[in-house]
């Protein structure tokens, strides 16, 4: 029971009226305009015969008096015990018979039954509201002692802010399925009529910062029906049974009110593989997933319930509740593309003053990869700037030094780095941008930069001319090189390399594992997969797990992956030695200015000698590559109209989920060190 509904219900009433009650039978008996005098004082005023009239009220032994005097005082007294009232009583006789006192008399009030029964429930009342107060003071704790088995979930109200599709952007495929839900929800006799069902669930799973809940509050703004929302993290707690509990009370909600929405945030909090766990059978996690899986889909199939979850490890969800009949579609939310980007920015740019000369497009354009929360970080650190500044409006320069803090942090303006250590950043980024100019296949130099930010004591920024879903062969082995540039340039001039290049050796490390064993780009491995993916979903799994090839197996693959490094090192200190005046003229402007921009890189590698295309690579000598061109198709739309001969593009590879990413910077990492 809740004190809070106590006091909002006609509980209130009730206990006013009670109080009322109680208060005028109390004091409806009291003698009003009586002055209290002790006893003795009384006695004294009988003994002196100051009494002009006087009342002896039986079973209270109260004494009320007139006395003798113009202003006629009353008073009134206790006696004490029996003997006392009657020795009370016959000298107010006396002084009645002597003249001396006017009258007396003697009254017995009635008992008041109805008074003492609610007098005597008092005192239980009194600690029954305590005892409630305790109970919500710890509820508002956080505790929820007397609601811990209750689900938590939030109804969203008509009170609550709306949030639409037309505030979401970027993701235009997701917003027509749950659209088709909100319709079906409005109107159910349209898809009734072609015997269609609606989804008893959505899952929308991606990258984090792609909008997953964004789109969850969208529907809940959109349908106009009851939405319940709770994370997953919500339902279990320290007592056994309570997250099933918990699962059974929201559903039960949801039913009463049908048709209604149910949103769980993060399911894989309880929808993980079951089984796998170091906990055993009895998993109060595994209880409150089996509840859910009976709740989605089992004997009681009421309906008019429609679940929608969001997650971002897919892969670690029980198949039992992705089947149909449970999960019936499930919607990928990625990483926007440069349209996806560009509507995202315009969203994001509501309200906020940009400046005229401003092209979103040209922003969406430096910024591939970025998801939908980082778009909106650059334009709130943008707006952060501008106001830093006291300008009026967001320009250019805001908006690029708003990617550059949410890609690489913001700028260390207290870090002094004495001339040799900028010397051997300016070689060590120099090196880098200079092999991705001379590398057909490496995306275009955008920016490079020798002052600190975040980690880096320097950057060079590449970015591809449009979004890239897959990669060939020579376009890894170009990332390679373009990776190992910095190390190569500090060797090259320096003869004595530093720290600096750890985390380019990192990445390139794990780039050429990746071609090793993922992609099958090895002509001693071929075309098979080693390994597992690295996302395992429990600690109980990876001790269970044993590696799936051999040692020999793993000796090739550590030689595969040392001679792509050593090929692609030895191919950057080439390059560098073919180029060095170029590489010296590119440190000296970047000594003097400290960043250069795109037109200013372009202007000193006009003199910079290309590399040629890669031969043509099958795996195998026995696998030559065919001498027929593939076929040229119309382009679509007048996009891609110069990719390809005769106004056509060429059909190439299909991009596979094991891809590997494009080559461009991600927001909080920087691209080199």
């Amino acid at each position: 029971m809740n004190i809070k509904s106590v006091f909002k219900g006609p509980w209130l009433w009730i206990i006013l009226i009670a109080g009322v009650v109680i208060g005028v039978l109390t004091f409806s008996g009291s003698a009003d305009g009586y002055r209290e005098v002790k006893t003795a004082t009384m006695v004294g005023y009988f003994d002196d015969a100051k009494v002009k009239e006087v009342t002896f009220v039986d079973g209270d032994q109260e004494i009320r008096a007139t006395l003798k005097g113009d202003k006629e005082d009353k008073v009134k007294a206790t006696w004490l015990g029996q003997d006392q009232g009657s020795q009370l009583v016959t000298q107010a006789q006396e002084l009645v018979n002597d003249d001396k006192m006017t009258s007396y008399n003697v009254k017995v009030p009635p008992k008041n039954t109805l008074l003492s029964v609610l007098l005597s429930f008092l005192p239980f009342v009194i600690f029954i509201l305590i005892f409630l107060w305790l109970m919500n003071s710890m509820q508002g704790g956080g505790g929820r002692v007397m609601q811990f088995a209750k689900s938590k979930a939030k109804l969203m109200t008509k009170d609550t802010p709306q949030t639409t599709f037309a505030d979401v952007a970027g993701c235009d495929e997701a917003i027509e399925e749950l659209g088709e839900i909100k319709e079906f929800l409005q109107e159910p006799a349209k898809f009734q009529a072609v015997g269609a069902k609606i989804p008893k669930g959505v899952l929308l799973y991606g990258p984090p910062g792609t909008g997953k809940t964004l789109l969850a509050r969208a529907v809940a703004g959109e349908a106009g029906v009851p939405f319940y929302s709770i994370s997953g993290s919500d339902f279990v707690e320290m007592f056994v049974g309570v997250g099933a509990s918990r699962v059974r009370d929201l559903f039960e909600q949801a039913k009463d009110n049908a048709p209604a929405i149910v949103f769980i945030d993060e399911i894989d909090a309880v929808g993980r593989h079951r089984g796998t766990g170091m906990g055993g059978g009895h998993d109060e996690r595994e209880q409150t997933l089996n509840q859910l899986l009976v709740e989605m889909d089992g004997f009681d199939v009421r309906g008019g319930v429609i679940l929608i979850a969001a997650t971002n490890r897919p892969d670690v969800l029980d198949p039992a509740l992705l089947r149909p009949g449970r999960f019936d579609r499930q919607i990928a939310v990625e990483a926007p593309d440069l349209a996806g980007r560009t509507q995202i920015l315009k969203v994001h740019a509501r309200g906020k003053p940009i400046a005229p000369g401003v092209d979103l497009e040209a922003v969406a354009r430096r910024t591939p990869g970025f998801s939908g929360a980082d778009l909106a970080n650059v334009l709130n650190e943008a707006a952060l700037l501008t106001a830093r500044s006291s300008a009026t409006t967001i320009d250019d320069a805001s908006l690029d030094e708003a990617i550059d803090r949410v890609i690489s942090g913001p700028q260390k303006r207290t870090r002094l780095m004495n001339e040799h250590e900028r010397l051997v950043t300016a070689y060590h980024e120099g090196g880098h941008a200079l092999v991705a100019a001379a590398l057909p296949q490496s995306d275009p130099v955008h920016k490079i930069t020798i002052l600190p930010r975040g980690r880096a004591l320097g950057y060079t920024m590449v970015l591809p001319d449009e979004d890239k879903y897959s990669q060939t062969r020579a376009e890894l082995l170009d990332k390679l090189a373009y990776m190992l540039g910095g190390r190569a340039a500090e060797e090259l001039v320096f003869h004595n390399p530093t720290t600096g290049a750890g985390n380019d050796i990192e990445k390139a490390t794990s780039l050429a594992r990746a071609m090793v064993t993922q992609y099958g780009m090895s002509e001693r491995i071929g075309a098979v997969r080693f390994g597992e993916d690295n996302g395992q979903p429990f600690l109980g799994r990876d001790i269970g797990h044993s590696r799936n090839y051999s040692e020999e197996i793993a000796a090739t693959i550590d030689d595969e992956i040392s001679a792509l490094i050593a090929h692609a090192h030895q191919e950057a200190f080439d390059i560098l030695v073919e180029n060095r005046e170029v590489l010296d003229t590119l440190v000296r402007e970047l000594m003097e200015k400290e960043t250069l921009d795109k037109a200013q890189v372009a202007r000193i590698f006009e003199a910079l000698t290309m590399r040629e295309i890669r031969p043509a690579w099958t795996g195998s000598e026995n696998r030559l590559p065919s001498t027929q061109p593939p076929i040229v198709v119309p382009a679509r739309n007048g996009s891609h109209a110069d990719a390809g001969p005769e106004d056509g593009i060429v059909v190439g590879p299909d991009s596979g989920s094991d891809a590997p990413p494009a080559d461009q910077p991600q927001p909080g990492e920087s691209p080199t060190n």
